[in-house]
């Protein structure tokens, strides 16, 4: 069998018992979106366009293969002590290039208001329900049907807990739609890339990774 075969389809993921783990209410969490370019966005809104190339978009095609907007609403994030760091290393993979101006990036941190109780592929649940740690570098085509049928399957979590492959497997949240009531008023950084007061970060990143900074 393949490592990371296609999903079994969401009636033989129902009977597996779900593995969750829960991130409490105030826990700090990081995010990088873009403020221009393509799909800009703001820290505290997800975006209802996809599935895009990101890897766990849980979005429906529609009847002509195309991404479209609609209800459901992906949020990527990271948390733990390496939040910032997995975050550039997991949005300029393609490129392994750190943009601080290009689309207008803005890195930002905030505390959870609300617990997030989070389908957690880290362990060996992602072998049970027949992926392996595969789906966390696999084709990102295929993640995304896993993550559309999990999101079916298990319709009381609120996303999905994975390894950041780019930055040595750190803790990583896709956040569907249904955790927004999580989403704070505020956040507690909120900086451009091309702020000067980020330059130490990416620069010891890029140096850490591999990745060139511009």
């Amino acid at each position: 069998m393949a490592k990371f075969p296609e999903p079994p389809g969401v009636d033989v993921l129902r009977v597996i018992p779900p593995v969750l783990h829960r991130l409490p209410e105030a826990t700090t969490v990081a995010r990088l979106c873009f403020a221009g370019g393509e799909h800009p966005t703001s820290w505290d809104r997800f975006r209802f366009f996809g599935p895009t190339t990101s890897r766990f978009d849980h979005q429906l095609r529609d009847g002509q293969g195309r991404a479209q907007v609609q209800d459901r609403g992906i949020m990527y994030l990271a948390t733990g002590p390496k939040a910032i760091p997995t975050c550039l290393a997991e949005v300029f993979q393609a490129t392994r290039l750190i943009d601080r101006s290009a689309r207008d990036p803005v890195l930002s941190g905030f505390r959870l208001a609300a617990p997030l109780v989070l389908l957690d592929l880290t362990g060996p649940f992602a072998t049970a329900i027949g992926a392996s740690m595969a789906i966390h570098a696999g084709p990102r085509p295929r993640a995304q049907r896993w993550a559309q049928q999990l999101y079916a399957a298990y319709p009381d979590i609120d996303g999905l807990l994975y390894c950041a492959s780019m930055y040595g497997n750190a803790p990583a949240v896709a956040l569907f739609e249904r955790g927004a009531r999580a989403i704070p008023k505020r956040p507690v950084f909120h900086r451009e890339l091309r702020d000067t007061v980020m330059v130490g970060i990416l620069t010891e990143t890029g140096r850490a990774i591999g990745y060139v900074v511009v």
